[in-house]
């Protein structure tokens, strides 16, 4: 298990009948502040702030096609040359990361392929990079 230490929030929050938004900076656009979009905004400003990601290689929640269905990546982080480096898929922080969430990630890695992998649910993080099998790390890889 990685420990990751979210940076002081920065975000911009408002409120609009009733529900509570957030700007994606990323998206450049509000978002309906679930607690699956704070996991995901949280973890983007750990990857930009802490381990220096560069923001512009960076996507958010784009469609992919798996086996004629549309599905929807969480995060994808691209290396220098714009290569797919990096997945994570979010989860809220009462889901537990199982099996079953490292197997949706897995399927998603077969239309994008790529050499990490990432689970989080904001409280718990577990990456692997991926070769002949799956290798646990003690650290997200930094970024060159």
């Amino acid at each position: 298990m990685i420990d990751v230490q979210f940076p002081e929030p920065q975000f911009r929050l408002k409120k609009e009948n009733g529900k509570q938004y957030i700007f994606d900076d990323i998206r450049k656009r509000w978002l309906l502040l679930t607690e699956e979009e704070w996991v995901r905004q949280n973890f983007v400003a750990y990857l930009i702030k802490a381990l220096l990601y560069p923001s512009s290689l960076i996507a958010l929640e784009k469609e992919i096609v798996l086996n004629d269905l549309k599905k929807r990546f969480d995060i994808l982080v691209y290396d220098q040359q714009h290569q797919p480096w990096m997945m994570i898929e979010c989860k809220a922080q009462e889901i537990e990361l199982n099996e079953e969430v490292l197997q949706q990630i897995l399927r998603y890695n077969i239309s994008i392929p790529v050499p990490y992998i990432v689970i989080t649910n904001g409280t718990k993080t577990i990456a692997w990079e991926k070769g002949d099998d799956l290798q646990i790390l003690s650290e997200l890889p930094t970024h060159s």
